[in-house]
């Protein structure tokens, strides 16, 4: 089996290591290193350039390095049978929402205040808590351990999704039931998945349905969020800040007013990181079931976008 790895903005050395460590008999190329492209039958995608895909004439199976995939399905020459997988892994399910609730603890014990206090030598012990109800848009692994975690700290909390889930175990709205979310909320956990439908989600139209001074944290794709819609709502008073971990544009740019935004606290994309100890496993697992006609494991829906 031959298989190409394409992660242009990767250091992919660990992975490389670790497939030939766990299947000797593969065949690896790393792009742009790749000297037959007729030859390859699996690739293994992150960032790559749009428009490669369609160079690789027997391709078989396409993964994802991690659990996104919308930068695959927004190839515009992305083939349209070829089976696309992705990676779980409970890790980044741990790291992922642990992030989320230190940004929700944050908020609701005002620890940025603290930190902004204790550079101007304040002693302030006003108000050292906001009463807080949190709502998480996305109910899907990582928006129910959210939920779960949550739950066990005794914080109230909603869910938010597109589609009706029976027996759901957090109270759940969806589709047209938005609005109604919204108002019982003063936080907003951003989980959903990339689609065309959630592209630019988080909007000046949607913010403008918040409780005034609710808090947004973003962890899911830069691309929900149309970053201009995000200034105007804070300083109208729709978004009291915001945490957010993605960005449209990858690395931030140092000219990107979100640097100098008291309001916005930025981390460079590490609320989960993909650990290819992990990842490496599942993707040749697939690979054998490939080669013995069996059902994928993590195959995404391409209709669905998941």
């Amino acid at each position: 089996m031959n298989l190409a790895i394409i992660a242009p903005s990767k250091d992919v050395k660990d992975w490389v290591e670790t497939f030939k460590k766990l299947d000797p008999s593969l065949t690896i190329s790393v792009f742009p290193a790749i000297e037959r492209y007729d030859r390859i039958d699996v690739v293994v995608l992150w960032q790559h350039p749009h428009g490669i895909l369609k160079q690789f004439p027997n391709l078989k199976l396409i993964c994802s390095m991690g659990s996104g995939v919308d930068h695959i399905i927004t190839d515009p020459d992305l083939p349209g049978n070829i089976p696309i997988t992705r990676i779980v892994d409970p890790r980044l399910t741990f790291s992922m929402t642990n992030y989320v609730v230190m940004g929700i603890l944050n908020f609701h014990r005002q620890f940025l205040r603290y930190l902004e206090d204790k550079t101007n030598k304040v002693w302030d012990m006003s108000n050292p808590e906001i009463d807080i109800q949190v709502g998480v848009m996305g109910a899907g692994q990582l928006g129910t351990d959210v939920l779960d975690k949550l739950k066990a700290l005794g914080i109230p909390a909603l869910a938010y999704g597109n589609s009706l889930k029976d027996n759901y175990q957090h109270p759940y709205f969806y589709g047209e039931e938005l609005d109604y979310f919204l108002k019982q909320v003063n936080v907003v956990v951003c989980l959903l998945p990339l689609t065309p439908q959630t592209t630019g989600f988080l909007n000046l139209k949607l913010f403008k349905k918040f409780n005034r001074g609710t808090y947004l944290i973003n962890v899911a794709r830069g691309k929900h969020l149309v970053e201009e819609d995000l200034l105007t709502a804070l300083s109208e008073g729709y978004v009291s800040g915001a945490l957010l971990d993605v960005f449209q544009q990858e690395p931030l740019p140092k000219t990107h007013p979100f640097w100098e935004h008291k309001a916005i606290t930025v981390t460079p994309h590490i609320a989960c990181i993909t650990m290819y100890q992990a990842a490496v496993p599942q993707i040749l697992d697939n690979i054998q079931r490939l080669a013995a006609s069996n059902p994928l494991k993590n195959q995404i829906n391409l209709s669905l976008g998941y």
